[in-house]
């Protein structure tokens, strides 16, 4: 269910949208807005989840499904500035772990998101990895984490290709948004979705 589908009600550009908008109950957890990931340093100016439309609008309706089991999606990251893919190609020139410019990323298309479940109070539930584990454990077909952990990696990848949602091999926590390589690379930057007032 989208919590909000009056499209009058929050601001589109380029096509995209503050997944809040679209569902207020989304946890958002930018860790590229922060310190807390492999880079070390912020490359966010600020703690905006930007999707599609369309991506945003199945995202909600993945999350709706989730409450019924009392989980909520948390999301670490959702588009993401092409003038950022190229910083952190700067700071990490390295296709294992970051998408090069030349041909860009689906996140760079607002049509990825990274994600995680957590709990009625806000804890994550136990997967194989954290985010951005770039070993073994980060991969979908990985069998020894915990039994609970497996099981916990495979029900959110159920719902969410319920939902119109790709898996991402080497990632548990990537999805590919329906029609993913439909939408151009752009470089909308967050701000301009900061200041926005309905």
């Amino acid at each position: 269910m989208i919590k909000n589908s009056n499209e009058e009600n929050f601001q589109i550009v380029c096509g995209l949208v503050d997944v809040t908008k679209i569902d207020s109950t989304l946890v958002v957890d930018l860790k590229y807005a922060k310190k807390d990931n492999f880079l070390k340093r912020s490359v966010y100016p600020i703690e905006k989840a930007v999707l599609q439309l369309e991506v945003a609008k199945k995202l909600a309706e993945a999350n709706d499904e989730f409450h019924k089991y009392g989980f909520t999606i948390k999301i670490w990251d959702a588009y993401r500035p092409f003038s950022v893919q190229k910083m952190m190609w700067e700071i990490m020139p390295n296709d294992d772990f970051i998408a090069n410019p030349s041909h860009g990323s689906v996140h760079n298309r607002g049509a990825a998101v990274d994600v995680t479940l957590v709990d009625k109070v806000g804890r994550e539930m136990e997967m194989p990895s954290g985010f951005d584990d770039f070993t073994e454990k980060a991969f979908i077909n990985y069998n020894g984490a915990t039994a609970k952990a497996i099981e916990n990696r495979e029900f959110l990848a159920k719902i969410m290709m319920k939902h119109g949602f790709t898996r991402l091999e080497s990632e548990w926590w990537h999805f590919y948004g329906p029609n993913a390589y439909r939408y151009p690379i752009s470089n909308v930057k967050l701000e301009e979705f900061l200041d926005y007032k309905q």
